[in-house]
């Protein structure tokens, strides 16, 4: 599965020039969201992590799913 297709892209916000990524439809669609967790544990796994901060508005959202594993 190719993440990148759930994020949305929305040009010139919130400025002129700024190429902004929006991950509301990557949140909204369950398959693409598990898919994104497992990645990004699979990519954690060799190391030893103690905390994780989730600099994001929605940063409370991400980290609670990597509680699961």
């Amino acid at each position: 599965m190719n993440l990148k297709d759930f994020i949305r892209s929305i040009p010139d916000y919130p400025k002129k020039g700024i190429l902004f990524r929006d991950i509301t439809t990557l949140i909204k669609n369950e398959k693409a969201f598990a898919e994104c967790i497992n990645q990004i544990v699979e990519r954690s796994k060799n190391y030893k992590i103690d905390k994780i901060a989730a600099i994001e508005s929605r940063g409370f959202v991400l980290p609670l799913q990597f509680l699961i594993f």
